[in-house]
């Protein structure tokens, strides 16, 4: 398994940078209308911090850029969706359709622990040696 330690940094970058701009995406619906299918706007204002939270945070965890505050923010946007939304609908994600809240919100809480990785702006912007976890 050794040998598959060298893909860990860019393997993260990766995930990191697909699953901050599907994240973009859901806020981008609700603001900007792009891409096209979402359902607008929520009402009230906690519909529009959450969407931007959404559109800023994912962007933040994509780029790697204030990784740890975006990831914060958006792994708590989550939670609270999911206990107010898709709570309501059952006990079990699979039946109240709140896996993705609940897949975004431990991603988004690993990546506040785990750091923005090497391959990041923070890295690059802040001069890190390492940008993961401590090594004991």
């Amino acid at each position: 398994m050794n040998s598959l330690s060298r893909f860990a940094d860019p393997v993260f970058c990766i995930a990191r940078l697909i699953i901050g701009l599907m994240y973009a995406c859901h806020g981008g619906q609700k603001i900007l209308g792009f891409p096209p299918g979402g359902h607008g706007m929520p009402p009230g204002a906690m519909g529009a911090i959450g969407a931007w939270i959404e559109l800023a945070g994912g962007f933040m965890i994509a780029l790697g850029l204030l990784t740890r505050l975006g990831a914060f923010f958006a792994a708590g946007e989550m939670a609270v969706a999911y206990f107010t939304v898709h709570a309501k609908g059952g006990f079990f994600p699979i039946v109240n359709h709140g896996e993705l809240a609940v897949a975004f919100c431990w991603f988004f809480l690993f990546v506040f622990f785990y750091g923005p990785g090497r391959w990041s702006l923070d890295a690059l912007l802040f001069k890190r040696a390492s940008s993961g976890p401590a090594m004991a």
